[in-house]
């Protein structure tokens, strides 16, 4: 994972508590109603005896702490008795369309060295607006009946054990924003329809995905896309990724098997602050659009096959902080390069400068047909010579 992608998951957290109410006034007050008018306060506390949505909550929750095998840390301990809302890691609040009645805004379980499974009865959390069990122990399948929580706003599983197809129960829920499944071990195809979703952080490395980067890809509005460490990923950078100027800041395939060049149209990418296409089969130019790209901060282009010379606009650019090329076949860098606060740019074929690639390595690329991409960003075929001029017969 890139140093950038945590602070680009603290960012959307920070944007996420803010649209979440349910989860604002569950963490101001954990233990408590939030504050409102004296006719709409509840008359008593509340739980799961004289609550029907703290009952379901009971029951959801008891079936979790019966099938979490393993609680070093202890957080289940306290869950005993129908006060659901004094359980650790679990919040209430005011239910959205009851005034006087609580409910489970969230349950936030992160770094608990849980081990166990996910039951079906977490379905039974239907007011739940966030979700969180990351660095965890969990295995198995995401429950189906996570369908059912409509008002589910985050949801973060990273980190533990979990397997299966894509959790497509996760498509059916209208109000997700943050989508966290890294670090799993997911398997199989992803749909295309995760990227017609109206999410806004997209979290999917580290699994064991196989797909193909569909041609939809530039249809989502997140502005926050890691599919990195997906060596069966594939396919090819659309020349479509413009589309995404409006919403997209952060976009990370880092060694996710994609063969492509560098579409001219990314440079329509104004608001992105991160790109990272390392550890990938990237070949051509590094195209001179990427110097329109003007709130780009960190730029990462590494071990590819990417030739040519690095535009003077790109290192131009007023916020680039780190442009990293290192491990290609440049053959020429403005000196304005070495002017950015941090590059890397070892292992090229750049005259002059230390710790570049041998003169054979070199020159055995430059010998190499050109690379050809077609309308798609993907590689083609050169076109064929016009065949050979011949005079006609002689006429006798």
């Amino acid at each position: 994972m890139t140093t950038m992608s945590s602070a680009a998951a603290l960012l959307v957290l920070v944007v996420v508590f803010v649209a979440s109410p349910l989860l604002v006034s569950s963490q101001l007050a954990p233990t408590m109603a939030p504050t409102m008018a004296p006719s709409m306060a509840p008359t008593a506390a509340q739980t799961a005896t004289n609550n029907s949505r703290l009952e379901k909550a009971y029951v959801a929750l008891q079936a979790l702490k019966r099938a979490i095998t393993d609680d070093p840390k202890k957080l289940t301990e306290n869950w005993c008795g129908p006060d659901v809302c004094s359980y650790r890691g679990v919040y209430c609040a005011t239910a959205p369309d009851d005034p006087c009645a609580r409910t489970v805004a969230s349950v936030d379980l992160n770094h608990g060295d849980l081990a166990g499974t996910l039951p079906e009865e977490l379905g039974l959390l239907s007011d739940l607006a966030v979700f969180h069990l990351n660095s965890n122990r969990f295995c198995g399948a995401l429950p189906d009946s996570l369908r059912s929580l409509h008002l589910l706003h985050e949801i973060d599983v990273s980190n533990n054990q979990l397997s299966g197809t894509f959790p497509s129960q996760l498509l059916c829920l209208p109000n997700v924003q943050y989508v966290d499944i890294r670090f799993n071990n997911f398997c199989g195809e992803v749909p295309k329809a995760v990227f017609e979703k109206k999410i806004d952080a997209l979290f999917i490395n580290n699994n064991h995905f196989e797909f193909t980067l569909p041609e939809n890809f530039s249809n989502s509005t997140a502005s926050v896309i890691v599919l990195a460490n997906l060596p069966r990923l594939g396919g090819c950078l659309p020349s479509s990724i413009g589309d995404m100027a409006g919403t997209l800041n952060e976009l990370v395939l880092l060694n996710s098997g994609i063969s492509s060049c560098i579409p001219p149209e990314i440079g329509k990418l104004d608001k992105l602050t991160v790109l990272d296409l390392s550890f990938n089969s990237i070949a051509g130019k590094l195209p001179d659009t990427i110097g329109n790209m003007r709130a780009l901060e960190q730029l990462n282009i590494a071990h590819n096959m990417l030739a040519g010379d690095i535009p003077e606009s790109i290192c131009a650019l007023p916020h680039l902080k780190n442009f990293t090329y290192s491990h290609n076949y440049f053959c020429g860098e403005p000196h304005r390069c070495l002017q950015v606060p941090r590059i890397d740019d070892r292992q090229n074929c750049i005259a002059g400068r230390p710790d570049q690639r041998s003169g054979e390595q070199c020159i055995e690329f430059m010998h190499r047909p050109p690379v050809h991409c077609d309308a798609h960003g993907c590689f083609a075929a050169p076109s064929p010579p016009p065949p050979a001029y011949a005079p006609p017969p002689p006429v006798y």
